[in-house]
């Protein structure tokens, strides 16, 4: 790609992830639409002054506009249909595994793929089981950090928040730089869906990893479900879940559901899921779930889907934070390596500050403040 190609291709992905026109974006920065457009087709490299211009108007630095990005093909996006602002969210994917990358290298330390030991031909939930002995869990030991025991084991990890309620995460193969997990981490979105979100990426990579391409926009039905059934029981083992729910048998539905779930750190609808699953209790318990939160809290918990569908058994999952009871927070999913590994390269003076700032996605400022802040 020519330079004048690069800056064509960040300033109109910059412009579609800020939902402007080319009438909207010329104005801001001073140009004709027609000069723009040009920008865009490559047909002109434009001059200094009109790339600050657009840079100003973008609200992006400067060498976001003249930095080539590397294309990612080994993708899998987690979102309902095809998401407004999806090159730009591979853009920044992309860079930050580029980042990652050069640091691991920098710094010789790179952990093995251990996830991978799972022998494949096995069901969601037969590889979920084979997979939590290989990274040091007990068959029924809950999983109290996933952040950690991702980074710990191979898999990268990227907290994005975009305001994009139909974009959950995706996740990345080793060919582009993975394994790699993106979870979106809008403050609107549970904390729970968060955690389900990076185990449900986590099977996609063991489950599907000849699936993984670029051009794929829909989530499809079958490897959704299959993902979703490792994501369930690689975070709350079918026989870990039964000790636990047997243990609450004194307790009405909602202080069993809610209680379980905070163990397993899952949500209160995949513990109905799985009660309903195991044939447990039938799809009215999801009624009876809400009866008791309304008598309980004196609220009502937002419909997720008709009452015929519950008595059908289709399950719609709604993760916004507001319609989670008893609720984690932020500091329940944190990522924590690429922080470290950014320490680490600045105080052994292996990069600068401005370095470390971009690869952490923060101002210079605010990297100060962060180093002056760290402790032993």
């Amino acid at each position: 790609m020519t330079n004048g190609g690069c800056i064509a291709a960040n300033v109109a992905r910059l412009r579609q992830d800020r939902q402007l026109t080319q009438g909207q974006l010329a104005a801001r920065a001073g140009i004709s639409r027609m000069a723009l457009g040009k920008i865009e087709r490559g047909t002109v490299v434009p001059r200094a002054g009109t790339l600050r211009g657009l840079a100003a108007a973008l609200e992006v630095p400067l060498g976001e506009l003249v930095t080539r990005v590397r294309a990612l093909e080994s993708v899998r996006f987690r979102a309902k249909a095809r998401v407004h602002g999806r090159e730009q969210i591979l853009a920044i994917v992309s860079r930050w595994l580029d980042a990652y990358s050069w640091l691991e290298t920098e710094l010789n330390d790179r952990p093995a793929f251990r996830f991978a030991e799972a022998s494949a031909g096995r069901t969601p939930v037969e590889v979920a089981r084979a997979v939590r002995p290989a990274v040091g869990l007990a068959a029924g030991e809950p999983v109290r950090n996933i952040s950690r025991l991702l980074e710990a084991n191979g898999v990268k990890l990227l907290l994005l928040e975009t305001t994009r309620d139909s974009f959950f995460g995706l996740s990345v193969g080793e060919r582009d730089g993975g394994p790699a997990v993106v979870v979106n981490t809008w403050d609107r979105i549970s904390v729970e869906r968060w955690i389900f979100t990076a185990a449900h990426e986590l099977g996609h990579l063991l489950l599907h990893p000849a699936e993984y391409r670029r051009d794929a926009t829909e989530m499809q039905s079958e490897p959704e479900q299959e993902a979703d059934a490792f994501a369930s029981e690689f975070l709350m083992p079918e026989a870990a879940f039964a000790i636990e729910w047997d243990a609450t048998r004194g307790h009405a539905l909602l202080m069993r559901a809610l209680k379980v779930k905070r163990i397993f750190r899952v949500s209160y609808m995949t513990v109905l899921h799985r009660l309903v699953a195991t044939d447990r209790e039938t799809p009215d318990v999801w009624r009876a779930f809400q009866d008791q939160y309304r008598e309980h809290y004196g609220k009502t918990l937002r419909r997720i889907q008709e009452p015929e569908a519950i008595e059908r058994g289709e399950f719609a999952w709604d993760w916004r934070r507001s319609g989670e009871p008893a609720s984690l927070c932020e500091h329940d999913f944190v990522e924590d390596r690429l922080s470290r590994l950014v320490r680490r390269a600045l105080e052994g003076e292996r990069m600068s500050l401005g370095r470390a700032a971009e690869i952490l996605g923060v101002t210079r400022d605010e990297m100060r403040k962060q180093a002056r802040r760290w402790v032993t």
